[in-house]
């Protein structure tokens, strides 16, 4: 089952704070890593992350639950550039025909892996102790956004548990037709996309008819709505974003200091 709730503890330091505040300092933090390719910068990022981690009220165990998707990704870019990267400079550390792995390759998708974890991994933090309501309501009052967007994405969060519901439905009805792909590699693959764009049709109906509802209701007129909760954006919230950015300049400093910036234009 997909949760969409918070998972760490509300009374912790960082996870009390803004919905907003939160979201842009975790876009503040991994932007700015952007700036660069080497492997130090985002390497000196994801330390401060896993340090800042008990301030959300988050357990390493909990954030592996939430971040594994992140880890799979990241062992197929390493995948990937090994096995197509253009640039073979460096020691040759394996020769096994058209697959040869140097040194330069290792480093080029170390720096690729970790800046996608770096990237990531605040992101992580911000929806593991968000609640998507708190989200929505910081989102309409402190970031001025169009009630109808945020109400309509909460809507869509909150239904994205369906998704893996519905998902074990579909594998059920079709092994009780007697469809299985069995250990064949390749049925599995073609049973996996017919699962998947059923899912995908069955979500945008589901979707369709909720748009259609919440119209109906007059979450589409255009006169001005309240709020149940109310979110204030503190000094505390401005000293977190700041907070985030003062971080990330410290990590490119370091990169800047040992040498090893790459800027990722110029």
């Amino acid at each position: 089952m997909i949760s969409t709730g918070p998972v760490g503890a509300a009374t912790a330091p960082l996870a009390r704070r803004n919905p907003v505040a939160k979201l842009a300092a975790a876009l503040v933090f991994s932007f700015t890593l952007v700036a660069t390719i080497d492997p130090v910068a985002p390497a000196v990022a994801i330390a401060i992350e896993l340090a800042v981690l008990p301030l959300f009220g988050l357990g390493y165990r909990t954030l592996a639950r939430r971040a594994w998707p992140l880890l799979i990704g990241s062992l197929g870019i390493v995948l990937t550039m090994v096995l197509f990267a253009a640039d073979r400079s460096g020691t040759v550390l394996l020769d096994a025909g058209p697959i040869t792995v140097t040194t330069g390759v290792l480093t080029t998708a170390l720096g690729l892996v970790l800046r996608v974890l770096a990237v990531a991994l605040p992101g992580v933090l911000v929806f593991a102790t968000t609640d998507p309501t708190d989200l929505a309501d910081a989102l309409i009052q402190n970031a001025r956004v169009s009630p109808r967007f945020a109400l309509g994405a909460l809507a869509a969060f909150r239904m994205l548990p369906l998704l893996a519901t519905e998902w074990q439905l579909l594998g059920m009805a079709r092994r009780a037709r007697g469809v299985d792909a069995g250990r064949n590699p390749i049925a599995r693959l073609r049973l996996f996309g017919a699962t998947a764009f059923a899912l995908l049709v069955g979500a945008i109906r589901r979707g369709t008819r909720l748009a259609t509802a919440m119209d109906a209701r007059g979450f589409d007129g255009g006169t001005p709505r309240t709020v149940a909760r109310r979110q204030r954006f503190t000094v505390a919230d401005t000293a977190l974003v700041a907070g985030a950015a003062v971080l990330a300049g410290a990590a490119l400093t370091v990169s800047v200091l040992l040498g090893t910036f790459q800027p990722l234009l110029g």
